[in-house]
C-alpha cells in the first residue's frame, strides 16, 4: 500500500469535507500596480498580471513588492492560474491575490488547477471562481499529494528548460543567417499587397458558431509564426459569397499590427481560414520571394529591431497603419539561398516547436500524464460537512 492509501485509511477512511474555495483563501491587494507601459524587460524585481507568460516584466521598484510567501493568482478575466513563492510586483490588470488559510497552499493550487471549470469568455470570473469546491483532507494528506504532485511538474519542468535552451540556440542561429545589408532590402510593398478588413465588412455577413470547419482568424490566433488553433471562432454558416476580400490561401501571411505588434503566421490550408477584423494579410505579388523565407524574417532579431521596435519607440500609436508596414524594408536574396536557408530553419523549427515530435511531444504526453494523475490523487470520498464546518 503506498504512504498515501496509508494516511488516507488513517487519517479520512470516511471521505472529506468539500469547502468553497472562499472560505479557504485571503484576497491581498497591493499598494501600488505596475503600468504595462512602466513593465521593463530586465529590471530587480519580477512582475506578474494575468497574462499567458509567468512573468510579464520587470520593475525595480521596491515598494510595490508582495513580501516572500505561496501566492496564488487567478486571472479574472483570462482564468489563468498561478502559483507564486518569491517577492513580486502585480501588473495593473485584473488579478486576484490570494494566500491561503488553514490549508496547504500548493495543494490548494493544485485543486484550484483541477476543479475550477474554465469559460473561455473574457469578463470577469472570480464571482464563479470562488465557489470552486476543493477537497479538505487532514494536513499529512494534502502535504503527501503535493509532494507526488510536484515530482510530476519536476520532470516536466526540466524538458521544459532544456526545450527553452534549444529555442535561445534556434533564435540565435535563425538570427546569424537572417542578417542582412541594406543594399539588397526592398520595400515590402513592392512585393506584396498588404490589407486589412474593416470590422463592418466583416461582422455584417458573420455568423459565428462552436463548431464547424470554416475559421475565422483573429490576433490571437497568430503566435510566434505558426497558427494557434486553441481559441477559434467558426463561421460556416455565415454567406461566405460576401467575403471574398476575407477568403485566406496557402501562402498568406498573417501580421498582428495591434495588441501584441509583431506576430506573424503563414496559412497552410485552402477553403478553411478566413481573414477577421485586426490582423493584416501579406500576400506576395512575385515568385521572387518565398513566403516561409519572409515569414522567418519578420521572426529576425535584425527585422523586430530595425522595423518593429523603432517603429513603436518613435511613436505613442499602438497599432501600425498599412501604409507604414507596405513601408518595412526586407531583404530578398537569390531563390537558392532562400531555400537553403528555409530547409535550415524549417528543421530547427520542428524541434522547437512540433509537438508530434521531440521535445515538444515529450512535454505534452508528460502533462496529460500529470493532469491524469492529479485528478486521481485529488478525488476523494465525499463526506458531508458538520454544522459548524
Amino acid at each position: 500500500m503506498s504512504k498515501l492509501n496509508e494516511l488516507i485509511n488513517e487519517l479520512c477512511p470516511d471521505g472529506v469535507v468539500l469547502k468553497p474555495l472562499f472560505k479557504l483563501v485571503t484576497i491581498n491587494t497591493p499598494s501600488i500596480k505596475i503600468l504595462s507601459k512602466n513593465i521593463l524587460i530586465t529590471g530587480d524585481y519580477p512582475v506578474i498580471n494575468q497574462g499567458s507568460d509567468y512573468i510579464s516584466g520587470y520593475t525595480n521598484d521596491k515598494t510595490a513588492l508582495f513580501p516572500k510567501n505561496e501566492y496564488i493568482i487567478f486571472g479574472d478575466h483570462t482564468e489563468i492560474i498561478k502559483y507564486v513563492d518569491f517577492p513580486f510586483a502585480q501588473g495593473a490588470d485584473g488579478i486576484k491575490i490570494l494566500t491561503s488559510k488553514n490549508i496547504n497552499c500548493k495543494y490548494l493550487y493544485y485543486c484550484f488547477v483541477n476543479f475550477y471549470k474554465t469559460t473561455g469568455k473574457y469578463t470577469r470570473h472570480w464571482s464563479a471562481a470562488k465557489n470552486t469546491l476543493i477537497p479538505f483532507p487532514p494536513l499529512p494528506v494534502q502535504e503527501e499529494i503535493v509532494r507526488i504532485l510536484d515530482k510530476f511538474t519536476e520532470l516536466t519542468a526540466e524538458l521544459t528548460a532544456e526545450l527553452t535552451a534549444r529555442k535561445q540556440q534556434y533564435k540565435y542561429y535563425r538570427d546569424s543567417i537572417l542578417t542582412y545589408d541594406e543594399s539588397i532590402k526592398i520595400e515590402l510593398g513592392q512585393i506584396a499587397t498588404v490589407t486589412k478588413l474593416a470590422g463592418f465588412e466583416f461582422t455584417k455577413y458573420v455568423s459565428y458558431s462552436d463548431s464547424g470547419k470554416v475559421i475565422a482568424l483573429r490576433g490571437l490566433n497568430v503566435k510566434n509564426g505558426h497558427l494557434d488553433l486553441k481559441d477559434v471562432k467558426y463561421i460556416d454558416n455565415s454567406d461566405l459569397s460576401k467575403l471574398t476580400r476575407s477568403k485566406l490561401h496557402i501562402g498568406d501571411m498573417l501580421f498582428t499590427y495591434v495588441g501584441t505588434i509583431g506576430q506573424v503566421a503563414l496559412v497552410n490550408e485552402e477553403d478553411r481560414f478566413y481573414l477577421a477584423p485586426n490582423v493584416a494579410l501579406i500576400r506576395t505579388t512575385t515568385d521572387k520571394l518565398m513566403p516561409k523565407f519572409m515569414r522567418y524574417y519578420f521572426q529576425s532579431s535584425q527585422f523586430l529591431k530595425t522595423q518593429i521596435d523603432r517603429l513603436l519607440q518613435s511613436s505613442s500609436m499602438q497599432n501600425i497603419p498599412m501604409w507604414k508596414i507596405r513601408k518595412f524594408k526586407i531583404p530578398v536574396p537569390p531563390l537558392a539561398e532562400q531555400q537553403r536557408i528555409v530547409d535550415i530553419l524549417d528543421h530547427f523549427d520542428r524541434l522547437c516547436n512540433d509537438i508530434s515530435e521531440g521535445l515538444p511531444a515529450e512535454i505534452e504526453s508528460r502533462q496529460k500524464q500529470y493532469e491524469y494523475y492529479r485528478d486521481k490523487l485529488l478525488t476523494f470520498k465525499k463526506k458531508e460537512a458538520a454544522e459548524n464546518e
